[in-house]
């Protein structure tokens, strides 16, 4: 599928993606990570708002998806509705996924993390890379969340089953009234984990394609358990 969307990568000494970050709010020596994706068409400030309300005992990053749409404006991959679905732009897709296991990577060796404790999550299509990246990079991450999101049938091939993608911890959450990605796609997910032998905690809110508070707090609490 052809896009006009731009990649952005930051180069030199910065970081592979633009990104705001709120330090721990505590004196941990070594505090958790936890990364923020957002959807499409959105930016790192969609996701950086909950930052007040999550962990203090955590660094808590709100990342940039690479390409642009529009100013402000950006995605993680182009794509396209049909009565069909929606056709991913899968190049894009996959050269985020690898973008963003390398964002990580950057972020745990420039902040003193406690490497146990890093986690990756996101809202629609920033649920959708937090699947991608952490069901295929597993041993690296002590937990994901999805929110409104999907598994993408182009990442399955390359979910190896074993013990270290079984002590992931999944949070998936999704709005039974969502009417641009249906809460089916959260159902088949959990299905495919279980199968994997994965238990994820799973909650469905009367909710359209939004977040709630309700979710944030259910969220904010599965963190703080980890």
């Amino acid at each position: 599928m052809k896009s006009s969307y731009k990649y952005e990568a930051t180069k030199g000494e910065q970081l592979i993606l633009k990104y705001k970050l709120r330090e721990p709010l505590t004196d941990a020596a070594n505090p958790g990570l936890l990364v923020l994706l957002h959807g499409v068409g959105g930016n790192e400030d969609n996701m950086f708002r909950l930052a007040a309300s999550l962990p203090e005992d955590m660094i808590i990053v709100a990342a940039r998806a690479p390409y642009t749409l529009k100013p402000d404006s950006y995605a993680w991959f182009g794509v396209q509705f049909s009565p069909e679905g929606s056709i991913i732009n899968a190049e894009q897709a996959e050269k985020s996924r690898t973008v963003l296991n390398l964002f990580v990577n950057q972020l745990t060796e420039r902040f003193q993390i406690d490497k146990t404790r890093v986690y990756l999550g996101g809202f629609s299509q920033g649920g959708i890379m937090s699947y991608s990246v952490g069901l295929t990079f597993a041993p690296k991450f002590a937990g994901i969340f999805c929110l409104s999101g999907r598994l993408l049938k182009e990442v399955r091939p390359m979910i190896k089953s074993g013990p270290e993608i079984r002590d992931l911890k999944v949070f998936i959450a999704h709005g039974t009234d969502d009417r641009v990605l249906s809460v089916n796609y959260a159902r088949e997910a959990m299905a495919y984990l279980q199968e994997l032998g994965i238990y994820p905690e799973y909650h469905e809110y009367q909710m359209p394609h939004s977040m709630e508070q309700q979710e944030i707090d259910d969220l904010n609490r599965w963190l703080r358990c980890g």
